[in-house]
């Protein structure tokens, strides 16, 4: 396999699983004791729980709303924000609980929104699910050292594409085909890590 092969192929797996970000974490039981309703814990969760597990988006969503109303796109931005990038819930996860919260009566369109994101907000029916999700927020889950290693290793794997386009303009067919040796050894180690017993 020549090397540019080898770096379109790591290119195309780094789009489906978010970059160097984190990877879509695969099913699996939720971390967290399902609420009345179930679970619903979707979204690109990370942590210390280990694989499998995914966080708890519908609590997540209901201690936000404890504080204000927020739209949807605001939530992701503050669970990414408070969790330093470890969890960013996708869209497809926040929207339809938040569809299925206002089906329950368990949130309700803000008396303040306007004709932009429609903002939600808590109903009587949903103050006390919301208050007990609030005393331990999903996102506390995701401990500082846990958060630290996830921006270790998205740090180490942009230096390394960094490095792998300077083999691809600079590099002569010989380091490009020493450096394809590289990144195929490089996959087979970490899917070896992947495999390996919790």
């Amino acid at each position: 396999m020549g090397f540019r092969r080898h770096v379109h192929t790591m290119h195309d797996e780094m789009h489906r699983h978010g970059g160097f970000g984190f990877p879509p974490v695969p099913p699996g039981p939720p971390p967290f004791p399902p609420g009345p309703h179930g679970p619903h814990g979707h979204g690109r969760g990370r942590g210390g729980r280990g694989r499998g597990r995914r966080p708890n988006v519908r609590g997540a969503v209901l201690a936000l709303l404890t504080e204000r109303p927020m739209h949807g796109y605001e939530m992701i931005q503050e669970i990414d924000a408070r969790t330093g990038g470890a969890w960013r819930p996708s869209p497809g996860s926040i929207y339809p609980t938040l569809q299925l919260l206002e089906d329950e009566g368990v949130i309700a369109t803000a008396a303040d929104s306007d004709g932009g994101r429609k903002r939600f907000a808590l109903t009587e029916q949903g103050q006390a699910e919301a208050a007990q999700a609030a005393e331990a927020p999903p996102w506390a889950e995701f401990a500082e050292q846990t958060v630290n290693s996830w921006h270790d290793i998205r740090d180490a794997g942009t230096q390394a594409m960094n490095a792998l386009r300077q083999v691809m303009t600079t590099g002569t067919d010989d380091q490009r085909a020493r450096a394809a040796q590289v990144l195929d050894e490089t996959r087979r180690k970490l899917y070896a890590i992947l495999a390996e017993p919790e």
